[in-house]
């Protein structure tokens, strides 16, 4: 069975703790390198995932000839930087979500993949690879709950740590950029379109700067999503997917446990059925569906213009929140 060698830039709390394992479990995958701007760093989250090489700098990784992909999970300033020298140094690129920190980011790497036409370039938005969230799009599109009308998503965390990168504003830090853009993206997913205008509004931290608080409007050709996601609140994912006939509610819709079933309830009229779907690491599933890419030299499952459109909505909830009107 063809593997393809990973390597990881960066020893982020989010690569340690969930996809580098999942990378290591995955079917079509090896994690063989990691580096960090810091050795010790490199060489305690080696040790501790049992990777073979570790790095003091990117440079060294990117320059490790085994190495075929990288895995980028760095702050979200770095996203495209660190990506285009990937791609430079002849590596297929899967790099964290949001892809930049602007439109015009996404789109200058968009253009510089274009120079490298046998290199896959993904944003890694796991969830959507998650067979509930592929069962939901698969009951909206056959009609289960209606025409779909209208999707409200939450999704909230408590952090107060001026330290923390998803509170340093200068870096791509606030609730929007680090979660809501999961509100936006589903919303995109599941309507399987790109709204017309947006509706902001926004609540900064007087001292840190970032949006602790984003509420949103989307308004599609045949209905809306609503939004609130937020960085000071007690931790809550939520999302339901409304038609003219049913609903969807999906139980745990971006951090499901990878080792129990999740559920999707599943209403129409009066009727509440649960759906049972399998247990899978959903950032496995990501690591093998974007490795046999790379393998079968075929498209990966989310192209990065995806990302671009992504990026689009996300920057017209902020300008619309600044004017106080609709984008």
């Amino acid at each position: 069975m063809r593997k393809i060698n990973w390597g990881v830039l960066g020893a982020a709390k989010i690569g340690i703790n969930k996809v580098i394992p999942a990378m290591q479990a995955s079917r079509h995958g090896s994690v063989t390198a990691i580096a960090s701007r810091d050795g010790d760093k490199a060489r305690a989250a080696a040790k501790q995932l049992g990777i073979p090489k570790a790095y003091g700098s990117y440079e060294e990784l990117l320059a490790d000839a085994d190495v075929e992909a990288v895995y980028i999970p760095l702050p979200n300033h770095l996203h495209v930087p660190w990506a285009i020298r990937s791609l430079a140094a002849g590596k297929h690129v899967l790099c964290e979500k949001p892809i930049g920190l602007n439109a015009a980011e996404a789109q200058l790497l968009i253009d510089t993949a274009r120079e490298y036409p046998r290199l896959k370039v993904m944003e890694a938005f796991m969830y959507k690879h998650h067979p509930q969230w592929q069962l939901a799009r698969k009951l909206v599109k056959e009609g289960q709950i209606g025409e779909l009308r209208t999707i409200h998503s939450f999704f909230s965390y408590r952090n107060l740590d001026p330290n923390n990168i998803r509170n340093i504003a200068a870096v791509g830090g606030g609730g929007l950029m680090d979660i809501g853009c999961y509100n936006i993206s589903l919303s995109r997913f599941i309507f399987d379109a790109e709204p017309r205008r947006v509706l902001g509004l926004m609540d900064l931290d007087p001292a840190m700067r970032t949006d602790r608080l984003t509420s949103g409007v989307l308004e599609f050709q045949k209905g809306t999503a609503t939004f609130t996601c937020s960085t000071q609140l007690a931790s809550c994912q939520q999302v339901n997917i409304f038609g003219t006939e049913g609903r969807i509610e999906i139980e745990i819709p971006f951090g499901p446990p990878p080792d129990h079933a999740c559920k999707i309830r599943l209403q129409r009229g009066p009727a509440v059925s649960e759906l049972t779907v399998e247990a899978v690491d959903q950032y496995a599933v990501q690591a093998d569906l974007f490795a046999l890419a790379v393998i079968g030299d075929g498209p990966v499952p989310t192209p990065l213009e995806d990302a671009l459109a992504n990026m689009k909505v996300i920057e017209a909830v902020v300008q619309s929140a600044r004017r106080g009107a609709w984008v």
